[in-house]
């Protein structure tokens, strides 16, 4: 999901830093929320297992450039559903920054743009989240359909965003389109992979009763919400 340099470039660029913003200032609310209902602890050791997870998913995990973007594995839903939703921001709004800094300097400039793009949709997913899993229900007991929306709706998200960047910087010509086009193709088939994570990591967490209360991961895997 990385907008590539020169998509949009000149004083376009700033609308990113402005979305941006404001992507930042909700992972602010986010966060001082976190720390009212657990503690600043837990949402500091939770937040640098996403960080780590989220530089693992752009540094170390194979990508492709496909059309405007590159295709990465990036597991919204599965960082959502381990960690919580202002963890999850946090790690990929650090993780991304990290691994500009010390291995991609040439995405710098879009960093407003890409963190816009992965925050955004997380944010949407965390209120759909709201409204298809009841608040008697526990992560651990999530069926296939319910995390295939969640997925659905964060990789979705991406592909929109990343539509509208490219778009914004080139244009509405037919080359555009078709590389946005071909980017989406591609990069929806995450879709098919993600659910069968978020399965695999909460069925793992359900067979370590020792995590249940952990400030290491999200204590509704376990308990419904109060």
């Amino acid at each position: 999901m990385h907008i590539e340099p020169g998509v949009v470039d000149g004083a376009k660029v700033i609308l990113g830093y402005g979305t941006a913003t404001v992507a930042v200032g909700i992972v602010a609310k986010v966060a001082t929320e976190a720390v009212k209902d657990n503690g600043i602890i837990s949402l500091a050791v939770k937040s640098l297992f996403s960080t780590l997870l989220v530089f693992s998913f752009f540094q170390v995990l194979p990508h492709q450039p496909v059309g405007v973007s590159e295709v990465h594995l990036i597991l919204g839903s599965t960082l959502f559903l381990m960690f919580g939703i202002a963890p999850a921001a946090i790690g990929l709004t650090t993780g991304l920054l990290l691994q500009g800094l010390f291995f991609a300097p040439l995405d710098l400039p879009q960093y407003g743009m890409n963190i816009t793009t992965l925050l955004v949709p997380l944010f949407a997913m965390s209120l759909l989240a709201k409204k298809i899993i009841p608040e008697n229900v526990a992560y651990k007991d999530l069926s296939y359909s319910q995390t295939l929306k969640l997925s659905t709706a964060y990789q979705g998200g991406i592909v929109a965003w990343v539509a509208f960047w490219a778009v914004y910087g080139q244009g509405f010509g037919s080359e555009t389109l078709a590389q946005v086009l071909s980017f989406g193709a591609v990069y929806m088939s995450v879709i098919i992979l993600e659910p069968l994570v978020d399965l695999a990591v909460l069925a793992g967490a359900k067979s370590l009763h020792s995590l249940k209360g952990s400030m290491l991961i999200e204590k509704r895997i376990y308990a419904a919400s109060a």
